[in-house]
């Protein structure tokens, strides 16, 4: 049994994660901004997995608040006296024209899916190293090296530094006996609130010289055909289930990568290479044993 937090957990795959990950024993945290939120239905539905005696509950955090953070970390340390395995899920999507969204927008972008794991990171890694153990699991995107369509680059630049800040990560961790595991799901258009919650460009005058001039269309072409890619057995919850097999797997015999993509964009073919390329380097520069967690 391991503990686990999750963040994100309200919907999508923080919701699928935290609920799978409760029904193979392990005692999970599901985080959430707000927990009463949506009428309260996200907390409701952790209750009602509790209620079957599971080890699951609700704790507010929101990645965005230092004193959030925190606080939960507090809270989490009062409850168990630390977690095993942390779980970078929480995110947000914008869709429309790079040019449209304001720098605002986009430092908000990046303090949810980047500033936030580093806030995580800080309050719940100290006690992992003095355990000299631990698993940090981030959940990416294909976006970051797969083919990528138009009116998609804020959020997919956000999931790019993740991923670049979850690979420096795993080097510098690894001496202290924590592992890391990145996942890469595609694009799944059911099962997930990522496109119906997605953001809008605040500049909407500014948009308009997009969805008025010739790339009239060209989003509706793009959402369109992109849900048509996908398998109609394109399942997200194997996306709960990859990582419950990782946390299940023994120390130092998890993948460093793990790829769910039914559209099979290409991020599996361009991840396969680059991180052969970072293996080779660590191996030149003597630091190949940065690789594995030690034990």
């Amino acid at each position: 049994m391991a503990r686990v937090l999750i963040t994100g957990a309200s919907s999508g795959f923080g919701a699928m994660i935290a609920d799978e990950l409760a029904r193979a024993d392990h005692h999970v945290f599901a985080t959430m901004r707000d927990p009463d939120a949506h009428a309260g239905a996200p907390a409701a539905r952790v209750a009602a997995l509790a209620a079957e005696g599971r080890r699951i509950e609700v704790l507010a955090l929101d990645v965005t608040d230092d004193g959030s953070v925190a606080e939960a970390a507090a809270r989490v340390v009062a409850r168990t006296g630390g977690i095993d395995v942390l779980v970078h899920n929480a995110g947000h999507m914008v869709f429309g024209p790079a040019e449209a969204f304001t720098p605002e927008q986009l430092a908000q972008l990046y303090d949810v899916n980047v500033l936030g794991t580093q806030r995580v990171n800080r309050a719940f890694l100290p006690a992992m190293r003095d355990a000299r153990d631990g698993l940090v699991v981030w959940i990416g995107s294909s976006s970051t090296r797969g083919g990528t369509p138009p009116f998609l680059g804020p959020y997919f630049a956000a999931k790019a530094a993740m991923d670049a800040l979850a690979q420096s990560y795993a080097l510098e961790l690894s001496r202290f006996g924590i592992e890391t595991s990145i996942i890469v799901p595609g694009a799944f258009s059911t099962g997930t609130n990522h496109f119906k919650h997605a953001g809008a460009p605040e500049d909407s005058g500014r948009a308009e010289a997009w969805w008025r001039g010739p790339y009239a269309g060209v989003d509706d072409t793009a959402l369109a055909a992109l849900a048509a890619l996908e398998p109609p057995d394109a399942d997200p919850d194997s996306v709960a289930r990859a990582v419950a097999q990782i946390v299940a797997m023994p120390k130092g015999a998890r993948p460093f990568r793990t790829h769910l993509d039914p559209s099979q964009d290409g991020a599996e073919i361009v991840n396969g290479v680059a991180d052969r390329v970072r293996v080779q380097l660590l191996e030149r520069i003597g630091l190949a044993d940065l690789l594995r967690p030690q034990p």
